[in-house]
Formats: structure tokens, sequence, C-alpha cells
């Protein structure tokens, strides 16, 4: 009888054409009653999988906190709303619905535009086939099979996904006791019956381009949430109207932190006086901690060679995120494009369509380039490819006719400081610092305020050390990373290592490297004592990485601090140093950025704290307000002694009564007011009171000034709202 192994170790014997299902009901009874889905060898799978000997296999049961779980619940709720749709609106064209983080989507041409009103009618018509409780069954047909079953059906999404499929094609029909009700092209897991959806709510409709063309017939997207409990959905609610109560693009622009001008640009951010103390108050933070660190901070420019980022590998591959590249004449941009296809296609044989449509062009827009192209040695590349000697004639005619790219990455940039001069072992490590500005070319529907931005400053560093001192240095910056979340009150994190997907050709460097580099973040993660999950395929191209997922006070998860070590970058730039043996090595470099993006991790702290900061960081942080005109010197004298010793403080002597003095205020977040009348003025002492409204104590100003002081200095207080 086959064997296969549990995730506790235990191996348990199964008749030799168990599925999943069977597995569980082996287990236990109540284990099968509840089991929805599970894992085989890692791979998310329906109940109704076979089972191998020697299969490791997981049962997934619903849970709001398991990602499988909710995965395949989603997956499912998108299926039947695809349904109910299709049933209420029978000229829908379903394009697919995956699950997404909280919820789920489906695009779908329909030429009618569906809107809230809607919703009621779509989610009644989802609850009859939820309460029907009709099994999920998965249809697989070989590839052949299933493109002629799409083709004949005749929907040009349907047969666009199946074509871009992999392998064999897979259907999920919702069965009723006469037979099948309705079908979908879909990789799955699905549930086992619609019944299993708990609860479920339409949550928004909004357009989409298919494959993002914008070119192509606008989509629309419906978005839905689902929950195993109708408390779950509650909770969830509630958490979404807290999450709104704290955007921080709209507390942004009451608290006048930033703006985002049309006319400077999408993605581009303006930074208000008020938003610059935050950031300057973050920067400076920072930089202290890089001083204790033995860091150097560097300055590089916001552009570079074309060639730079070709090294790096950063060109082409970010290609599509990038701004384009800026050409200082039409020859090379030309001879930039017939580059690149020659590149793509690699050593076939045969030259392509694109490489023949861009020679063409040269011909037409560039004769002189033509002209070269077209001697003895190009007249070869025309005919027969990129045999190595032709390659060499265009890496020629492209480093005389290079262009410029505004930099998607700061690290080409330090690596050219590292190589400016000679290294010595006795010099490593070097630990390279900058508040770099990069820039990304996010589709217009992707910007978000400050949380997904064109243009956005990074805590780079980049270290170049010797083997040797790999683990310290990352134990060093994993280190850095915590105390900076912690002083933020961000307490609450996991820790992702991020690992290259085996024989996927998005990575750069040998085998060997990508061993030495993962077992280093792995070891560091372990010394560190911190609890860590792994994520295959989610590693840069360039190296593993160590990922810090924050928890913010609503439960929503955010990816920020980054450490990630790289041994293919210092040997696509042929970095050395010197060893004690008086021979040349390679260094490993370390790329690193506690807050990540300072635009996203400034966005994530106004919704974390609600705009409430703590005193060290708010960008007022003392307003003094008189009770009347006969105490507006003295609040004035008040006003100047606090800001002579460095605090954030404003003033209001305004006719207005101090009631609305204080609320206006409180409405600011200002952590503290200093609320003066005569009796405080002959007494040379302040009332003061915080953004809760609460009444505090009267103390003398230095009392005060003594109080902010050390809660400055010790960079605590608590972050109480109004």
């Amino acid at each position: 009888m086959p064997s296969i192994k549990l995730p506790d170790g235990k191996v348990l014997e199964v008749a030799s054409s168990a599925t999943v299902a069977d597995v569980a009901a082996t287990i236990g009874p109540r284990l099968a009653k509840a089991a929805v889905a599970g894992k085989v060898n890692g791979q998310l799978v329906d109940l109704r999988t076979p089972v191998q000997d020697g299969d490791t296999v997981e049962i997934v049961t619903l849970k709001a906190d398991d990602p499988d779980a909710l995965h395949v619940l989603r997956h499912s709720a998108a299926h039947v709303m695809a349904q109910a749709i299709c049933e209420l609106f029978p000229d829908t064209q379903l394009v697919y619905g995956p699950p997404v983080d909280d919820g789920f989507y489906y695009d779908i041409d329909l030429d009618r535009p569906l809107t809230p009103e809607d919703f009621p009618a779509i989610e009644a018509r989802m609850a009859e086939i939820v309460q029907a409780d009709r099994p999920f069954t998965r249809l697989t047909m070989n590839r052949d099979e299933g493109l002629e079953k799409v083709r004949a059906e005749g929907s040009r999404y349907k047969i666009d996904n199946a074509e871009r499929a992999n392998g064999d094609l897979s259907f999920y029909v919702t069965e009723t006791e006469s037979g099948p009700d309705f079908e979908d092209l879909c990789r799955g897991p699905h549930l086992p019956s619609t019944g299993k959806i708990g609860a479920f709510k339409l949550m928004q409709v909004s357009g989409a381009y298919y494959r993002g063309d914008q070119d192509d017939k606008q989509l629309q997207r419906v978005y839905g949430t689902a929950w195993p409990t109708r408390k779950d959905l509650a909770a969830y609610l509630q958490r979404l109207e807290e999450a709104r109560k704290r955007d921080h693009r709209k507390i942004g622009q009451e608290l006048n932190l930033f703006v985002i001008d049309a006319q400077v640009g999408s993605g581009l951010v303006l930074w208000k006086p008020r938003g610059a103390v935050l950031r300057r108050e973050l920067e400076q933070l920072m930089s202290h901690e890089l001083r204790q660190a033995g860091y150097e901070n560097v300055y590089t420019p916001h552009i570079g060679r074309l060639s730079l980022y070709r090294a790096s590998g950063h060109f082409p591959y970010y290609k599509e995120s990038q701004f384009p590249a800026m050409f200082e004449s039409d020859r090379a941009a030309l001879l930039n494009e017939l580059w690149e296809a020659a590149v793509a296609r690699g050593e076939g044989p045969e030259m392509t369509a694109e490489e023949r449509a861009v020679l063409d062009k040269i011909e037409r827009n560039c004769p002189a380039l033509h002209q070269d192209l077209t001697a003895e040695t190009g007249r070869r590349y025309a005919e027969h490819g990129p045999a190595e000697p032709n390659i060499k004639l265009l890496r020629g005619l492209l480093e005389q006719a290079d262009g410029y790219l505004l930099r998607p990455m700061n690290c080409p940039h330090h690596i050219r400081i590292y190589t400016s001069e000679p290294r010595s072992y006795r010099d490593l490590p070097v630990r390279l610092a900058e508040f770099g500005t990069v820039y990304r070319q996010e589709q217009s529907g992707e910007l978000s305020g400050l949380t997904r931005v064109r243009g956005f400053t990074q805590d780079d560093a980049h270290i170049f050390c010797r083997p040797d001192q790999l683990l310290d240095e990352v134990a060093g910056c994993v280190n850095l990373t915590r105390k900076v979340l912690d002083l933020l009150e961000l307490r609450d994190y996991e820790v992702r290592v991020s690992l290259r997907e085996p024989g996927s050709d998005k990575y750069v460097g040998s085998d060997e490297n990508w061993v030495l580099a993962e077992q280093a973040v792995r070891s560091a993660v372990a010394a560190s004592g911190m609890a860590s999950t792994e994520a295959v395929g989610e590693a840069a191209f360039y190296g593993p990485k160590i990922d810090f997922v924050v928890r913010d006070c609503i439960g929503r998860q955010w990816q920020l601090g980054t450490v990630q070590v790289d041994y293919n970058l210092p040997e696509r730039f042929d970095l050395s140093y010197i060893g004690s043996d008086n021979a040349s090595h390679r260094p490993v470099m370390i790329h690193r950025a506690p807050f990540g993006s300072l635009e996203r991790f400034v966005g994530i702290l106004i919704e974390h704290f609600a705009g409430a900061f703590p005193l060290w960081l708010a960008p007022v942080q003392v307003v003094v307000a008189s009770i009347s005109q006969k105490s507006a010197d003295y609040a004035t004298s008040v006003r100047d002694r606090l800001a002579e010793a460095g605090l954030r403080v404003e003033l209001d002597v305004t006719a207005e009564k101090i009631g609305p003095k204080k609320h206006a205020a409180r409405r600011q977040k200002v952590p503290y007011i200093l609320v003066v009348g005569e009796q405080e003025a002959s007494q040379q002492s302040v009332n003061v009171n915080d953004r809760s409204g609460k009444m505090l104590v009267t103390e003398p100003v230095e009392a005060f000034l003594a109080r902010c002081r050390e809660e400055i200095a010790n960079r605590s207080g608590a972050c109480t709202e109004a």
C-alpha cells in the first residue's frame, strides 16, 4: 500500500487509489468533515486530487487566518459570482477571476455597465447557488482537446487564456441533480461544494483593460470578499471602516503633509512643510543609526548611462517598469532597438521579424547607421543572425552611441564608487549609504497616494564585504531593521525569506552563488531567533532576501524592510579586493533598506498612527493657545521659549474662544495643547492638555520642557487620538 507523510512527520498507509479527501477521512471523521482542500508536496490542490506513494500531504480547513484556506474559498466565490452574473446578464463574456488580498474579482466584458445598485440582485443569486450546495467538479482535458473545446465556444478571452496556459487544460463545473449547471475554464483549486462558502459581499466595480492594454476594449472588474463565517466578514468590514478613517491620502490632506499635483505628474509627491518634517525626522533617525553602525554617506546622480544598467541587469530586466531611455540621437535610439531585438533572440539561427522590422526602420530613417550595419560583418549579421563576431559589432556600435536612464535602482552607482579606488581586505567591509531617489513607470491605475508612486526615495545602503564577514554583516542589517521598527512602534511583524524558483530563467548568476547566498540568509535568520517563512520565487533577480512583513494596528500587512545577499552583481561588475595573500578576491554585496521607500513608509505610518504621531515625530509638537487677549503676550513668550528649546510649536492668540482653539489643535493631532490665561501668566505656568482632550497638569514652563525633552530623547509617549 502507498505511504504518505503528514506535516508532523507521521507516515500513513492509504489505498492505492486514495485522494486527499481519503487521507483526511483516514486521519479522522471530524477532519474529513472540515476539510476543504489539501496541499500535496506544498502545492494547493482539490480534495479529489489523488495522492502517490511518498507524497507529503496536509489537510486544509476553513480558517480566517489561513491564507491557503482563504485562497480556495475566494477562488470558489469568484466562480459563483461569475455564474450569478452570467445568469442575470446572459450577454456576459467572462475573462478571468482570481483571488486577491482580502477578496476576489472577476473581469467581465458586458456592454451594460454594472453599478452597486446591481449588487443586491447578484448577491441574492449567489446566495441561492451557495444554499443549493452544488458540488465543484474538475474536468481535465489534454491541451489539444481543451483548445478545440474553448475555440468552439468562441470567447476570445478564454481562447487567449487557454493558449497561454501550459500543459493540460482544466474546467470547473458546478453540478445539479440534473447535470452540469455552470462551467468555467480554471486551474483551481476549488472547495468541495458551493455550500462551503461561508459569507461573502460584493464591494465595488471598476474599469480594467485586458492584460493592461489600453488600446483594447475596457472591461468591468467586479470585486468581492469572502470569509469562513459571518462573524469573520463583519470583523473585516469593521477593519475596512477603520482603514477608511485612517486613509493616509485623507489624513495627509487634513494635516497638510503632502500633495500630488496633476501639473507635476501622477505618482510624483510634493512634500509640504509639515510632511517634510516627518521625512526629515525619519532621515535623521536613520542617519544616526547608520553613523553608529559605521556607514558612510554618499550622493549619486538621478540618471546613469544605459550601459551601466545593462551591466547590472536592471535593463532590460526591469524594462516594463522603467521610464523610456533618453538618447542623444536617432542613431543611438535605433541601434538600441536593434541590440534589444538581437539579444532577445539569443542564439537562435534565424533573424526574427522584430529584428528585420528594426533594420527596415534603420534603412528608412538613418542611412549612415544602415551603411555601417551592411559592412561585411554586418551583412553576415543580417543574413545569418547574431553569431559572436556580429554581436561584437553591435556592441561596439552601441558603446559609441549610448543612452541614459532615470535610475530604477541605486546599486550600480554605489558599485562604481566601490570600484573608484583599490580595496584591500583591511578596508572591508565598505558600507555606503544614501537616501537615493529612484523612478518607476507604474501604471496609472496602480498609483495610490504615497504607497504606490513613480518617484520614491529609498534609505538605501550597500555593503561590500569579505565572505567571512557576510553572516555578521547580514545580522547587523537585520538587527538595525528590527531596532528601527521597534522605535516606530511597528513591533508586530514576521520575517519572510524570499528564495529563487528552481529552473526559472528570471534570475542571473550561477547555481553555486545562489546556494551560498541562500545559505547566508537562512543562517542569519536562524541566528536572530526570529520565526520565519520561506517564499520560493520571490527573490530579487540577483539574490535571495530577508523581507520584514509588518502588521499595522488594524491588522493589515505591509512589506517594509529588506536585506538582500548578492554574489552576482560583484561578478557582473568584476569587483575585487586584495586579500592577505596579495591575490585578488571577489567581495560579496549586501543590499539593505530598513524603511524601503520613504514615501511608502510615511504613508503606512500615517495610517498606523491615524496621524496622531508620537511627540518626537509630530510635525507640530505643541500649540500654545491664549484664553483671551489679556494673556496673548504671555502666550507669545511661552511659544518663544519652547521654540528656542527646539520644539516645533505654533501660537494661537486669535480672538476665538478657547474651546474652538483646542478643538482646532486636536483636529491637527497636535500632541500637546498649552492653555494660558491670566492665572497661568501670573504663575509663569502652563495648563497642559493632550490631543484626546484630557487636561493633564498645570506646571511651570521649564517642567513641561523637561518632560518633552525626555519624551523626545527616548522616542516614547502614547499616541492618543482626538
